[in-house]
């Protein structure tokens, strides 16, 4: 439950974007730093928090956590103002970043051995199935209430973990771990937010202008220095020595830009529906199950497809057929059919469920039984990386194309900059004044935005491809020969 609740908080707040622009006015913009902020220190403070909950407590880190979690949410529900929710998005992700290692972590250290496969693999569905079960929720209660409901019911599922968090979970720790690398941790958190927040802001300031480049070079060099200082420090959050694992390397990058293109295309395609189709909220989360269901049997079929062909073949496939998809889908229009978005909708799922199986096995299996605590941080990190970065460049991608393609000639000023904010503000000052044109107008902006956000994020899939053939050419063939014992495949699966 207390996985549930903070893996379904990363996608259900898409389904209430056009009402949070509607009610809170916040730009494009904003609204994409009211999602990515979660994203983004909950990837930021991944690796602290597991070392953390490691050396004090991880009942404590659960508690704390998701008490955090509850507090903030209720705060939530209270404001009207973008900023603020921008920061309380911010501070449920400090939370979430203690609640979801220690999960895992608690699962690994109380359970039995013979038990522990049969319990991660529950820990596994249920990650798995939160963020789509997020979005179904969340359309379910938009249909008789505000977007303040989505945060309501963010608090009940975090009281319900709580309670039986207090009253079932054991305490566990490892009090003589080693040293926390503090320094390692700061410059983690202000590397990816300079990157992430000149990525998000690029639209306002131009992609060309001095203070974006500046700033994604100063992210990128916090980052390098993070590196230099892993390299040296006795005591890493993450060894950077561990990359030269081919394996490991292509998994971590793969699940990286899975997420970067799964997440980015959640953030713009709940908009398309809404503000473009429009459909209901429900109605929406609805018509995105057609992924699930695509997603589900491929991830089933993975492992034996990998235990026939080794690992290279169908990873690589499952990467090209995500590109396909959002390729598909990048020709969603103002008069599109429902039947273009099935199309792209199943291809898509059935990719990310293909490619994430040998992904996820590949960064456990390449190391040894004393760093699979690393190898579940790593996975969880790349997954919350990429998430963040993907909300951040698709939802700039998706600003600058309705911004260039929107049409504001002869408006009156208030009105050219209302509309020029977002598509749901456009739609609000057309119906207002009357300005069917407007409308019109910005539905094909977005739909241009929309393009190029999918086109980027088919890009990013398809360098994952290329990523996995290139790190991996010499090992596949011998994967491919040697035989996977019953054992190993069902620990796959």
């Amino acid at each position: 439950m207390a996985l549930a609740t903070v893996v379904s908080a990363m996608a259900s707040l898409n389904v209430a974007l056009p009402g949070i622009a509607r009610e809170t006015h916040a730009s494009q913009t904003q609204l994409a730093w009211i999602i990515d902020a979660y994203s983004l220190v909950f990837a930021a403070l991944l690796l602290l928090a597991a070392t953390l909950g490691d050396r004090f407590g991880r009942r404590k880190a659960l508690l704390g956590g998701l008490g955090l979690f509850a507090g903030a949410s209720v705060a939530a529900t209270f404001s009207s103002d973008p900023g603020i929710l921008i920061a309380l998005r911010a501070v449920l992700g400090v939370a979430a970043a203690f609640v979801m290692p220690a999960t895992l972590s608690t699962i690994t250290s109380t359970f039995p051995r013979d038990q522990r496969t049969r319990a991660v693999s529950v820990w596994a569905a249920v990650a798995g199935a939160s963020a789509v079960l997020g979005l179904l929720a969340s359309g379910a209660v938009l249909e008789v209430w505000s977007w303040r409901s989505v945060f309501w019911l963010n608090v009940i599922l975090a009281v319900v973990a709580l309670v039986g968090t207090y009253i079932f979970v054991p305490e566990s720790a490892e009090p003589e771990n080693q040293r926390i690398d503090v320094v390692g941790a700061a410059l983690t958190v202000v590397g990816l937010g300079v990157l992430v927040y000149s990525i998000i802001q690029a639209p306002e300031h131009g992609w060309g202008s001095a203070r974006t480049i500046g700033g994604i070079a100063l992210g990128l060099l916090f980052l390098a220095s993070f590196v230099t200082w892993e390299l040296r420090c006795p005591h890493p959050l993450l060894d950077p020595r561990l990359f030269r694992n081919r394996p490991f390397s292509a998994g971590t990058l793969s699940i990286t830009l899975q997420f970067f293109a799964f997440f980015g295309f959640i953030f713009v395609v709940m908009q398309y529906l809404q503000l473009v189709r429009g459909d209901s909220a429900l109605i929406a989360a609805l018509s995105v199950l057609p992924m699930s269901a695509a997603m589900i049997p491929s991830a089933r079929l993975a492992p034996r497809m990998t235990a026939h062909f080794g690992a290279r073949r169908p990873w690589i496939v499952g990467m090209v057929a995500v590109a396909a998809g959002l390729i598909v889908l990048a020709e969603l229009d103002t008069h599109s059919s429902y039947w273009l978005l099935l199309a792209g909708l199943i291809p898509l799922g059935a990719g990310m469920g293909l490619a994430m199986t040998p992904a996820t096995a590949a960064i456990t299996d390449a190391l040894p039984s004393a760093l699979q605590n690393v190898g579940s941080a790593v996975n969880d990190l790349s997954r919350e990386l990429g998430g963040a970065l993907g909300i951040a460049v698709l939802g700039s991608a998706l600003n600058a194309g309705y911004r260039s393609n929107l049409n504001l000639e002869g408006l009156p000023a208030p009105v050219a900059e209302a509309a020029d904010s977002s598509l749901a503000a456009a739609n609000v000052v057309g119906n207002q004044t009357g300005n069917a044109a407007l409308i019109d107008n910005a539905r094909e902006a977005f739909a241009s935005g929309l393009h190029l956000a999918l086109i980027t994020g088919a890009g990013a899939a398809i360098l994952g491809a290329l990523a996995v053939a290139g790190l991996l050419h010499r090992t596949g063939r011998a994967a491919a020969n040697r035989p996977r014992s019953d054992e190993s495949v069902k620990r796959s699966e």
